[in-house]
């Protein structure tokens, strides 16, 4: 079978080469993590490592005592580009994902004090859990459509698209100015406020309206 044969874009975290993440996005996020409200895209990467499925464990790394959830929209990118116009950027757009930014709070506090990346706060394994992939048509409008987390059934977070800051067009034009966009990338788009820590044990549910709903539970590393 040829590469191109066995790329199904409905199973993009099998052979998709990078998850960009997009901090910050959220006006009120920004705020409840007393972070400046940024004039242009906050930027970082996941590797395709971080990706993990439904059936499987959200892992608390051994390093961290302070892992929080923050459920984004995912946009699954179909055809690659560089220097991609706004205007033509929802052409480059296959799907989404409903995801989870599996963030180690405490580290990336250390690293932004120190002035140091977030990759041992952001990229670890099932650092990314994402739901199964939702065709474009099934969301006509990315920029209005609402987001939801329960941790045990408790409400954590709930917000909309149409808080975002910077718009899935914009972002992806923006990116693609000097980071090439490929089939199968994947760019989350933000948080919007109510993160907070998850222990083992817990059970996380999120979903986007009627459209998609994930649970995971959480364990820790074991060694």
């Amino acid at each position: 079978m040829s590469l191109q044969a066995s790329r199904n874009i409905s199973r993009f975290w099998e052979w998709g080469r990078k998850i960009i993440c997009v901090g910050r996005n959220y006006a009120d996020h920004a705020k409840e993590l007393k972070n400046a409200i940024p004039k242009e895209p906050v930027l970082f990467l996941k590797p395709p490592t971080a990706y993990v499925r439904e059936g499987s464990p959200i892992l608390v790394p051994l390093y961290t005592t302070n892992l929080h959830h923050e459920v984004e929209l995912g946009v699954v990118i179909g055809k690659g580009g560089t220097a991609i116009p706004q205007s033509a950027a929802m052409e480059h757009v296959a799907g989404y994902a409903l995801c989870l930014d599996m963030t180690a709070r405490d580290i990336q506090d250390e690293c932004k004090s120190k002035g140091l990346p977030w990759t041992m706060a952001k990229a670890f394994n099932t650092s990314c859990p994402i739901s199964e992939f939702i065709p474009k048509e099934r969301i006509p409008d990315p920029g209005k459509v609402n987001l939801w987390l329960k941790v045990n059934d408790q409400l954590r977070q709930s917000g909309c698209t149409s808080q975002m800051i910077f718009s899935v067009p914009y972002l992806i034009s923006y990116i693609s100015d000097f980071i090439t966009l490929e089939e199968g990338d994947l760019i989350l788009t933000g948080t919007p406020k109510g993160v907070s820590a998850v222990q083992q044990h817990d059970e996380l549910q999120a979903g986007i309206e009627d459209i998609v709903t994930m649970r995971f539970t959480v364990d820790r590393q074991d060694h």
